[in-house]
Formats: C-alpha cells, sequence, structure tokens
C-alpha cells in the first residue's frame, strides 16, 4: 500500500486534491513514466530510470520532490535536485557530466547552491499550477538550508520552430524580453530566475537543438554578491 498518508506535505494546491511531498522509493515508477511523457524527444540516454530516482533518494533525499494527485493516486509532477559548488566564470558542462550520468554522484554535501537536474509536469496536469508548487518547494528548501540560490541548466524547448530564423542568442534575448514565449524558459523567468548564459551541447534533444540556458535564482535572504564572482 502506498504511503502517502503517511508523508509530511511541503504544501499543496488550495483545494487538496495536490500535495508536494519527498519522493519515496516506491514513488520510482511513476517519477519515470512523468520523465518519459515530459521529454518525449530526449534521448535514451539521457533519460532516468526507476532505478535513478530510487538512488536519488540515498544520496540527497531532501532535493527530491513529488506532487501526489489524491484523486487519481499517482505522480503528477516532480522535480530532482543535488548539491553543489558553482564556478560562475565556467558553467557550461554537459547536463550528464553535472548530474553524474543521472546518478547525482556529483552531489556535494556542503555545497553552496542547488542544482535543478529535472523538472517535469505531466502533460495531463498541465496549466493547473504545479510546476509553482515544485519551484516555491526548492526555492523554500534554498533558503531553509541557507544556500547561496538555485542554479538550473533550462531547456529552451521552443528554439527547434526558431533555429532556421536567428540564432540560439537571439532567441533567449527575445524570450527574455517576452517578445516570445518558450515553454520552459518562459516559465522559470516569471519565478524571478535570471539567465546567466547559453551552454552549447548541454544534452541531446531536438526541440532545443541541444542548447541548455544557465539560469539563477538568488537566496534573496543573502543577496546578489558580485557578477562573476565564483562561488
Amino acid at each position: 500500500m502506498n504511503g502517502i498518508q503517511e508523508l509530511k506535505a511541503v504544501s499543496s494546491s488550495q483545494d487538496g486534491r495536490f500535495v508536494v511531498v519527498q519522493s519515496q522509493p516506491w514513488m520510482a515508477e511513476g517519477l519515470t513514466a512523468v520523465q518519459r511523457a515530459c521529454f518525449p524527444e530526449l534521448s535514451e540516454a539521457e533519460l532516468m530510470g526507476p532505478e535513478h530516482y530510487r538512488q536519488h533518494q540515498l544520496v540527497f533525499a531532501e532535493g527530491q520532490f513529488a506532487v501526489w494527485d489524491n484523486v487519481q493516486e499517482r505522480v503528477a509532477a516532480c522535480s530532482t535536485d543535488l548539491r553543489m559548488n558553482v564556478d560562475f566564470a565556467r558553467y557550461a558542462h554537459p547536463y550528464m557530466q553535472e548530474v553524474g550520468d543521472n546518478t547525482l554522484s556529483t552531489h556535494q554535501p556542503q555545497g553552496e547552491w542547488l542544482y535543478g537536474a529535472d523538472i517535469g509536469v505531466h502533460p495531463g496536469y498541465r496549466g493547473q499550477g504545479l510546476s509553482t508548487l515544485l519551484y516555491s518547494a526548492r526555492q523554500a528548501l534554498v533558503r531553509r538550508l541557507g544556500l547561496r540560490g538555485h542554479v538550473a541548466g533550462a531547456m529552451p524547448k521552443g528554439y527547434g520552430r526558431h533555429a532556421h530564423a536567428m540564432p540560439i542568442e537571439e532567441y533567449v534575448y527575445r524570450v527574455v524580453l517576452n517578445e516570445l514565449q518558450d515553454p520552459v524558459l518562459s516559465v522559470q523567468l516569471r519565478r524571478h530566475y535570471r539567465v546567466w548564459g547559453i551552454i552549447p551541447d548541454y544534452l541531446d534533444d531536438p526541440s532545443c537543438r541541444n542548447y541548455g540556458v544557465f539560469i539563477v535564482w538568488r537566496n534573496p535572504d543573502l543577496g546578489w554578491p558580485e557578477r562573476g564572482a565564483a562561488q
């Protein structure tokens, strides 16, 4: 029997249908299903499987969140995070290198930043505020642990439709200006993340032409140090 009723809710939707909880080993299949539904064009080698999600909970349980649907009794959305130190002068690393081939072996228990390895809302649940619940949980974790902030390599999934007309730099610039809407990056910008730079060959996904966008959310309790300083 699933032990969802025994878990402490991190937060919940106003109607109580959706609750954010720390991911559990018995959720591994459901977490896998969410990621595969969210990233149908991501290479098989870069997708997480049940064994990865169970490993993540052993490495850094606090950084693993799931949104549980109390009505349908299933995982509706999830996120994966680890801690690390970040050199902002050398941020352009491939995704699989950053996450230790999806094992989170790169997790640094004393790392000053929370690194977003993955976030996804199952397509059947989009438009119901579940990404907001997850981002809020991540940012609350940053503040509770006293970390410097949250960083991630965002997938500009809308770029594939515009790649014939403009370089990635122009696309990202226009998304930042709100002239274009990107299904991933625009959501993160609305949650007060800032674009730091572009990562070529971040992953293998034609929807973003393999690019990543390095984004930063600073812990408001700690402020914004000198730009360009390694942290």
